[in-house]
C-alpha cells in the first residue's frame, strides 16, 4: 500500500492504495469520478485524458503513486459552475454522438488550445487533426469534434 495526497478538481485528497493502482482507477474508483472514463487500457485512445499539473495525461497508464502532490483535474473539475468554453463549444458544435471519447476529448482539446495559444501559435485544423491522433472517436468522422475544438479556441481566446 501507497499513501498518496493529491488536489483533485481543487479538493485536497489523501488515500492509502495499492502500488498498482492506476490514476484512473484511483478517480473513479475511489472518489468516484466517473466522467474519466476507461477505453483501452493500453493508452490509444484517449477515452481517460485528465490534466496532471496542467498538461493533458493518459490516466489508465499512470500509477496513482506518480500524481502524488500534484493538481488533477478531471472532466467534472473542468468548469466552475458552468460549461468550460471548450465543454459548450462541444455541445453547440456536435462534437458528440455516444458521448464516451467526449471527456477525454475535451480535456485533450482544452490542454491543445492552452499550449497553443501560450506559444502565440496558430491552431489550423491540421494540427488540431495531428494533436488528436491519441484520441479515438468510433462515431463521428472528427468534423464536427474539430470543428468543436477552433469554436472552444475563440471562446478561449475571448476569455
Amino acid at each position: 500500500m501507497t499513501e498518496i495526497s493529491m488536489t483533485v478538481n481543487g479538493k485536497r485528497t489523501r488515500a492509502a492504495v495499492p502500488d498498482n493502482t492506476l490514476l484512473v482507477e484511483f478517480l473513479r474508483e475511489h472518489l468516484r469520478l466517473t466522467g474519466t472514463h476507461v477505453g483501452c487500457d493500453t493508452s490509444q485512445c484517449g477515452a481517460c485524458v485528465v490534466h496532471v499539473d496542467g498538461r493533458a495525461m493518459k490516466s489508465c497508464t499512470m500509477l496513482a503513486a506518480s500524481a502524488e502532490g500534484a493538481e488533477v483535474t478531471t472532466i467534472e473539475g473542468l468548469s466552475n459552475g458552468e460549461l468550460h468554453p471548450m465543454q459548450a463549444a462541444f455541445k453547440e458544435n456536435h462534437g458528440l454522438q455516444c458521448g464516451f471519447c467526449t471527456p477525454g476529448m475535451i480535456m485533450s482539446a482544452a490542454d491543445m488550445v492552452a499550449r497553443y495559444q501560450a506559444a502565440g501559435r496558430e491552431l489550423t485544423e491540421k494540427a488540431i487533426r495531428h494533436e488528436l491522433e491519441g484520441n479515438i472517436c468510433r462515431c463521428t468522422g472528427y468534423h464536427n469534434i474539430v470543428r468543436a475544438i477552433q469554436d472552444g479556441a475563440a471562446k478561449m481566446a475571448a476569455g
